[in-house]
């Protein structure tokens, strides 16, 4: 999740590496990366369309809805927000991947009207994904709304949520989230082995892989404290358990 981290330098990134070049350089390595920023603030023309030139040519991008649609007004009133964040990373078109739809503990099952209008008025030419932060939610009332919509429940591995493996849409968000309480996430280094953790995962997931259900799946730096090493070891299990 992100990309712009300086304490991967000399780990990730070469020592000789300008920051403006990490983009660039990250999408060598990887295929996608879930951008953070979004959720602060809509980010202006340039911004993402320097990103969309930063970057290899069938690299994709994930971006998170801002928290003045999700948290502050969750979703009342916000189609003016709402229609300039599409049409900004529309920008991006070809390398625009899910839309991540985040909500706070306090959005709660009698919000879950509100819910699907605002999902039955989006586009439908792009990907959505929901996550919950209140697990009162993670019920077939939430499940049957976002499959009406064709909309992808987050599969969170987050220490104080359960996992919850519904399937809702024609792909997968799997987000690996960590425990900051365990770890720093600041080092750059692997600060907890989650060898087996990945190796299982890896397991899990390729059912979906055969059945060619593409993934989209995203390591917190909390979860070992290197994501990127975690995504290669992802990858290498993966094309192992294939075989």
């Amino acid at each position: 999740m992100g990309w712009s981290y300086q304490f991967w330098k000399n780990i990730f990134y070469p020592k000789d590496l300008k920051p403006k070049d990490y983009l660039n350089y990250y999408s060598t390595k990887f295929d996608t990366v879930e951008v953070n920023n979004t959720f602060y603030r809509i980010p202006n023309e340039k911004t993402v369309l320097d990103w969309k030139e930063r970057t290899s040519s069938s690299f994709i991008f994930s971006l998170k809805f801002p928290r003045k649609i999700t948290h502050f007004k969750m979703l009342i009133n916000a189609e003016e927000e709402t229609t300039i964040f599409l049409k900004r990373v529309s920008l991006l078109k070809e390398k625009l991947g899910p839309l991540l739809i985040q909500f706070p503990y306090n959005f709660t099952e009698e919000k879950l009207p509100n819910l699907n209008k605002f999902l039955k008025n989006l586009p439908k030419n792009y990907r959505y994904a929901v996550e919950v932060r209140n697990k009162k939610l993670l019920n077939d009332k939430l499940f049957v709304i976002l499959k009406d919509n064709n909309v992808a429940l987050v599969w969170a591995d987050h220490p104080f949520l359960p996992l919850i493996e519904e399937d809702t849409s024609d792909f997968l968000y799997i987000r690996w989230e960590g425990n900051r309480k365990e770890v720093n996430g600041t080092t750059g280094k692997t600060e907890v082995d989650k060898s087996s953790f990945i190796k299982s995962w890896a397991t899990k997931m390729v059912p979906y892989l055969d059945k060619k259900k593409e993934i989209y799946g995203y390591f917190s730096k909390y979860l070992s404290g290197n994501p990127t090493k975690d995504v290669v070891e992802m990858l290498n299990n993966i094309k192992k358990t294939k075989k």
